[in-house]
């Protein structure tokens, strides 16, 4: 038998800040917030535009714990899931701990604890001390997260490239709906480190300037980093994952497929499980990477399933694309769209407005969009390496079964 799933309490940290007034205002500024970070922090000799931490958030102390679970990215994890200590400690109280899974989506676990352990080998012809290779199995985190949360469900990591935390939310609402557990504390985290950036500018997609989505001039991505996880359980709450879509297009190893086939079916799975028809989509959050091919094709599928009525925006302008994490990060974009928001402010789409006559059209947010009124349904977008492709369908919640 299927439940609703619903969304009870969520936490982000990224570069538009760690508290949920100070993100707030970042996302909805009439103004370009400036959150990039300009640094050769993680690219010696070449600074670039990234989405790192505020020098206001302090990550967590994990002095606690073995070595071979205090890597960066846990500690970056710990940050963001502990503001769900209290509704979770409810969770524990009401279903036990063994009712209660933890999914993260992540990519990097402790791949700089990794590099830095490679220097030292070279440097000193031996690994440190405390180095253990532990540290970079991408379960890691998961581990880490269940053993510092106290839970003792299911807890596993799904590493998909840049769909991974849209896919750990998308597990998370069948391991709910399928009745094996009563709760989820599911989500993404990614920390930046020097081998990712080396990689993606190796890949020759990393942008010079902070990045231009839908722009005839777009040539690349910013890197970013951050996490958020979100509390989920079939009780009603303000937020109901109302459908989600998965394909797998496998057109090339880290392309798109052109024509956004398999982009397209991960949104039409979304809209039919929903039971929602495309007119009723108040604001698209595209995936919005700013490389040639990404948004061609998600304009094209965005086009196909939703018209050009719609309005979307990408926000890795203000955040950087935070890789794994990204698609709980716009999951918890999401979540601000479609509460508190009688207005129904956007997130603006940050570029030079210069369009690309290629491109099917779409209604991109200008600092003056409103909708008038509260949003009902936001799709999120995720697409990753290799054709693996994600969209979640979140609905706001204001019937009286909310309380």
């Amino acid at each position: 038998m299927s439940h609703p799933v619903y969304v009870q309490a969520m936490s982000c940290v990224s570069a538009l800040g760690e508290e949920a007034g100070v993100m707030r205002a970042q996302l909805f500024a009439a103004r370009y917030p400036g959150t990039l970070t300009l640094t050769d922090a993680y690219s010696a000799g070449s600074k670039l535009p990234l989405g790192c931490l505020p020098r206001t958030v302090s990550l967590a102390d994990l002095s606690h714990v073995a070595p071979r679970l205090r890597s960066r990215n846990n500690a970056l994890a710990l940050t963001v899931a502990q503001n769900l200590r209290a509704p979770l400690t409810q969770a524990i109280d009401r279903f036990g701990p063994t009712r209660i899974a933890v999914l993260v989506g992540t990519s990097t676990s402790g791949l700089s604890e990794g590099q830095l352990a490679a220097s030292s080998l070279r440097r000193d012809g031996r690994f440190p001390d405390e180095f253990d290779y532990a540290i970079q199995e991408m379960g890691n985190v998961a581990e880490f997260l269940a053993q510092e949360l106290r839970i003792s469900g299911p807890a596993y990591v799904i590493s998909t490239a840049c769909s991974s935390s849209a896919k750990a939310l998308a597990s998370a609402a069948r391991l709910i709906s399928s009745g094996l557990v009563d709760a989820v504390v599911a989500g993404g985290v990614d920390a930046l480190c020097s081998f990712t950036v080396a990689g993606f500018n190796a890949l020759e997609s990393i942008a010079a300037t902070p990045c231009n989505p839908s722009s005839v001039n777009r040539c690349g991505i910013n890197l970013g980093e951050g996490g958020a996880f979100f509390l989920l359980s079939r009780e009603p709450g303000p937020i109901r994952l109302a459908g989600w879509g998965e394909s797998q297009d496998a057109y090339h190893i880290s392309g798109p497929h052109p024509d956004g086939t398999g982009a397209i079916a991960a949104m039409r799975q979304a809209l039919n499980k929903a039971g929602v028809d495309a007119e009723a989509i108040d604001y698209v959050n595209m995936h919005g990477t700013a490389t040639l091919q990404n948004d061609a094709m998600e304009h094209r599928a965005i086009n196909a399933v939703l018209g050009g009525a719609v309005w979307a925006s990408s926000t890795k302008p203000i955040t950087g694309h935070t890789l794994a994490a990204a698609g709980a990060v716009e999951a918890a974009i999401a979540w601000h769209v479609l509460t508190d928001n009688r207005e129904g402010k956007l997130p603006v789409h940050w570029w030079d407005g210069q369009v690309d006559p290629d491109l099917p059209e779409i209604r991109l947010v200008t600092p003056e969009t409103l909708l008038g009124r509260e949003p009902q349904y936001v799709l999120s977008n995720s697409f990753a390496f290799g054709g693996s492709n994600v969209s979640l369908l979140f609905a706001a919640n204001r019937t009286e079964d909310c309380g």
